[in-house]
């Protein structure tokens, strides 16, 4: 494949997912991850993306938020990974949160057959997942639905969250760094994440390697919100000391 045939295929595929890391490039198009750099330069030269730490953003969507049928087809096996880790931090007993996301689903996939708790969730799609678990008790926050992210979001979620504690607030976000915290495209989504965590007694955040470095719109927490973050193995390894700096344990898998 020819350098400008490559570019215009990493165009398209940023076009689609709202990102690109060059790790995950040059495994898929089997050239070294300083090849796919030099693409990303000569895009970025072209003004047709944004460089950002590990990859890439399409100009003219920085905030891009890509529907939740994309989100499940991008880094599934790391996001896998992360959930299957994140179970080690499952209370005995009491009450959780799954905030609405990709990998907080597929720690809902994951929770044990035999686990009995409450389980307090805005996702839509987490909640019916788990609606056929007799030993769980399903708490669905209600509220205006946005079908991009099957989000429960604006008042009523945030008067449900409001009178709501839990032992653990397991959450998604679109983008961490040390400088911005947690963010994410939507206000609204902001809104409810920030009531998420307030009402928990511990924080622990579960995002693959390509939300690292990528700031987003809202910001709805400081680091100093989050006990533990579970990540992949591809997040870069300065980037993950300076947020355990922060005061933040991070878990790689």
């Amino acid at each position: 494949m020819y350098a400008e045939e490559r570019q215009q295929r990493i165009l398209e595929i940023a076009q689609v997912r709202g990102r690109v890391d060059v790790a995950s490039l040059a495994t898929e198009f089997t050239v070294t991850t300083e090849t796919i750099r030099r693409d990303l330069t000569s895009l970025e030269h072209h003004g047709s993306l944004r460089r950002v730490h590990g990859g890439a953003i399409p100009i003219g969507r920085v905030n891009f938020e890509p529907a939740l049928t994309i989100r499940e087809t991008v880094m599934t096996a790391e996001k896998k990974r992360i959930a299957k880790a994140a179970l080690d931090l499952l209370p005995e007993e009491g009450a959780i949160l799954l905030d609405a996301g990709t990998t907080t689903a597929y720690l809902a996939e994951a929770l044990p057959l035999d686990c009995d708790l409450t389980v307090v969730t805005n996702s839509l799609n987490i909640a019916l997942s788990l609606s056929k678990r007799p030993s769980l008790t399903v708490m669905l926050v209600g509220g205006r639905l946005r079908p991009r992210t099957l989000a429960s979001v604006d008042t009523w979620a945030l008067q449900a969250l409001s009178e709501t504690f839990v032992e653990v607030a397991f959450m998604a976000t679109n983008g961490i760094s040390v400088e911005r915290g947690l963010t994410t495209p939507d206000p609204a989504e902001a809104t409810v994440k920030r009531a998420s965590i307030s009402g928990a007694r511990r924080v622990v955040l579960l995002a693959d390697h390509t939300k690292v470095g990528n700031d987003q719109f809202a910001r709805f927490a400081d680091l100093s919100a989050v006990d533990t973050f579970f990540t992949d193995d591809g997040v870069d390894s300065t980037m993950a000391e300076e947020i355990e700096r922060a005061g933040v344990k991070v878990v790689t898998v």
